[in-house]
């Protein structure tokens, strides 16, 4: 990351491995940028972790790229594209496995029974064998295909934050 480096941003995603800090990292550009910020967890599950049917979800996604500005949190590769065409910006957190690990288990104790802000009224958090390993996983079943569209998306800003340290100082950077 090149230090005080301008960045113009109105439409942007963050997109990354569970536990990588795209929902705190929105709100943390919402604040500093004044710009509404959408966490796809929030908008793509009804209670119980029942599920937005697939056209519903484009059409939700629509609605929010057809502001003036926004920033949108989730990963969700079925729409993934709605929202790279859409933005001017895409953040990819690249951390490390390890500490995306760590921080899936810390806000699954944080949040134990309930929900947590950026996730859907009545799906309480949760942790399962599967989301581990899809944690696990991510940077053999999924990075790779995000480096691909990345590299194949040249129209855009690509910010690319591998550790904690690149994701402060980018944040420094905005002030």
């Amino acid at each position: 990351m090149t230090k005080n480096r301008r960045y113009f941003m109105q439409k942007i995603i963050l997109i990354g491995s569970g536990g990588s800090g795209k929902s705190t990292l929105a709100r943390a550009l919402g604040e500093k940028l004044g710009y509404p910020v959408d966490h796809l967890d929030v908008l793509l599950w009804r209670a119980n972790w029942q599920a937005v049917p697939r056209d519903e979800q484009r059409l939700i996604q629509q609605t929010l790229t057809s502001r003036n500005t926004w920033i949108i949190d989730g990963n969700y590769g079925g729409t993934l594209d709605l929202r790279i065409d859409a933005a001017d910006t895409i953040i990819f957190l690249d951390l490390p496995r390890t500490l995306c690990l760590y921080r899936a288990l810390k806000r699954t104790w944080r949040y134990r029974k309930t929900s947590r802000p950026d996730m859907a009224t009545g799906c309480p958090e949760k942790l399962s064998l599967d989301f581990l390993k899809w944690i696990w996983r991510f940077p053999v079943d999924k990075r790779p295909e995000i480096l691909s569209t990345l590299k194949a998306t040249s129209d855009k800003q690509i910010i690319h934050l591998r550790s904690r340290r690149a994701v402060k100082q980018f944040l420094q950077s905005l002030s």
